[in-house]
């Protein structure tokens, strides 16, 4: 195993996505046609790995894939993404994790999760990884592995001052208080605050209030993503929150948009530590807004000095085409002297 050390390790899931898109979701029991049908690279962990590594850190993933062809793909997928490998484990157990996603034609999905190999992920893989995790800036955590590897991850780096992020999706009702007492941004979407809180979040002040309350339970910080209407930020020296808005575009499809935002956000924690969670909040929110302008992929960034003291995205081509050159994300200090 390596001895290298990552700016950002991620311990989570792989899921091989099997996409439909249609005009609609379909409703119980019906069946209707569709449009287009394509299968990808998905899992919150992986995406959210794989978004922190297009931006520009060394990352490594956690994970338990299936010994199949599905399993195999997706580590020369991490390899061509340049994301850290020696961790990744195959197993003959279970089939690699697989996520059945519809997709509407206003950018609405619906999604079922078969997790297959990554819920065999556990204590024996971890110890075996804990040196990358002591040595890590950031490690990032979710809910789609089994509940105990993730509180267990997080242990580890809270007790090794290793930075963390959890994001409680898919949300589950009665969560151990030990996890908020381990994440140093504790980040998730209103309908994961809804679960947890018990608190109707349908707005920005709805979303402050669930944050007080998740703050209550131990976490450092608090971002509840809020789709269009951006986030809400609350950290426990601060007495108010603050919402940072979002960048308006018509969505093609949402499915990767909260990875990506979790990814940037380990990018920018990794970094820019000493950046202000708002504007690290900001960025990322920048990030994810582009990302489901196109099928739900991570978006590839690369941050470049511009005169300009605006921060804006340079497109240079649909991601994932190999021959072509990488979207750029540049922004620069508001006094317009480059890369900060």
């Amino acid at each position: 195993m390596s001895d290298r050390a990552f700016d950002v390790v991620v311990v989570g899931s792989c899921m091989t996505d099997l996409v439909s898109q249609a005009p609609r979701l379909p409703k119980a029991g019906e069946t209707i046609h569709g449009h287009k049908f394509f299968i990808g690279f998905g899992g919150k962990g992986a995406n959210q790995c794989i978004q922190a590594a297009r931006l520009g850190v060394k990352t490594a993933m956690i994970c338990k894939v299936g010994k199949d062809f599905f399993g195999d793909n997706y580590i020369q997928n991490f390899k061509d993404n340049d994301v850290h490998t020696d961790f990744v484990w195959q197993t003959s157990d279970a089939a690699t994790g697989a996520a059945s996603i519809t997709v509407n034609d206003a950018g609405e999905n619906a999604i079922v999760i078969v997790a297959g190999a990554n819920m065999l992920l556990g204590e024996e893989e971890l110890q075996q990884a804990l040196a990358a995790i002591r040595k890590a800036k950031v490690l990032v955590c979710q809910l789609e592995i089994s509940l105990q590897t993730s509180l267990q991850a997080l242990q580890m780096a809270h007790d090794n001052k290793v930075r963390t992020i959890f994001n409680p999706a898919p949300a589950v009702p009665d969560l151990d208080f030990s996890f908020y007492r381990v994440s140093d941004v504790f980040c998730c979407n209103e309908s994961e605050a809804e679960l947890l809180t018990g608190y109707s979040v349908n707005n920005v002040e709805d979303a402050h209030h669930a944050a007080q309350e998740l703050l209550r339970r131990g976490c450092t910080a608090v971002i509840i993503t809020l789709g269009p209407q951006g986030c809400v930020v609350l950290k426990a020296q601060d007495k108010t929150s603050t919402h940072v808005p979002s960048t308006a575009v018509k969505a093609v499809d949402t499915t990767g948009a909260g990875d990506s935002f979790i990814g940037a956000l380990a990018f920018y924690l990794a970094h820019h530590p000493d950046m202000p969670l708002e504007e690290m909040a900001r960025r990322a929110n920048q990030v994810a807004a582009h990302q489901f302008l196109s099928e739900p992929i991570p978006l590839r960034v690369k941050e470049v000095s511009c005169p300009s003291s605006a921060y804006h995205l340079h497109q240079d081509g649909p991601e994932g085409k190999r021959n072509r050159q990488p979207q750029q994300l540049c922004y620069c200090q508001k006094r317009g002297k480059g890369r900060k």
